[in-house]
């Protein structure tokens, strides 16, 4: 038995080993001064879900488009009480650039714990939505710009690359559950208009 923990620590020394080279290799290799305000604007964009949330909020006007901003909130909002509320208190990671020595932080630090990534999952929450139920092009854009801001999130600093996956994951069940949970509510609405019960509409 304390062979397996010994080995379970040793295998979480070397991921926590990795994490960290991996950051340092970003700054050493990618990051250049005439990049940085480009990927600052970048990761700006994941603050709080804000630009997910306000073109989701657009999506509600068109008729067509309504169901994919109602499932992409939803997703959002499944999102953050997996990652802000519940797994970051639980986890209470440090941030990388108050631990991995020689790691630069290029923005204001952050006042919540590191993993997983809100960012990467309400950016890829509600980019998987659009992908699965708008035109393919939005839909690809989205997911690309999901990446961007996942990425940008190793870039300056305030992340490791686990994190970063979590967040990946949980932001794509979080859009495969809104989808199911959305998808139900409209059987059951459909069942009541066929049987006549009020509250149908």
């Amino acid at each position: 038995m304390i062979h397996k923990i010994n080995s379970k620590g040793a295998f979480m020394d070397f991921l926590l080993q990795l994490d960290g080279n991996i950051l340092l290799a970003i700054q050493e290799y990618i990051r250049h001064d005439w990049m940085d305000s480009f990927w600052k604007f970048i990761t700006s964009l994941g603050d709080s879900g804000w630009f997910w949330l306000a073109v989701s909020l657009l999506l509600l006007i068109p008729q067509k488009t309504r169901k994919a901003g109602i499932t992409a909130i939803a997703a959002i909002a499944i999102g953050a009480l997996i990652t802000n509320v519940t797994l970051k208190n639980l986890v209470a990671r440090i941030r990388p650039y108050e631990v991995v020595e020689g790691l630069t932080l290029l923005i204001g630090k952050q006042h919540d714990y590191s993993f997983p990534s809100g960012h990467t999952c309400a950016s890829f929450a509600a980019a998987l939505v659009y992908y699965r139920m708008l035109p393919r092009f939005w839909g690809t854009a989205s997911v690309i710009l999901a990446a961007l801001i996942a990425f940008s999130r190793l870039y300056v600093g305030v992340h490791y690359p686990s994190d970063v996956i979590a967040g990946l994951l949980i932001g794509a069940f979080a859009a495969w559950a809104a989808a199911r949970i959305i998808a139900y509510i409209e059987k059951k609405r459909a069942e009541r208009r066929k049987k006549g019960e009020p509250g149908s509409r």
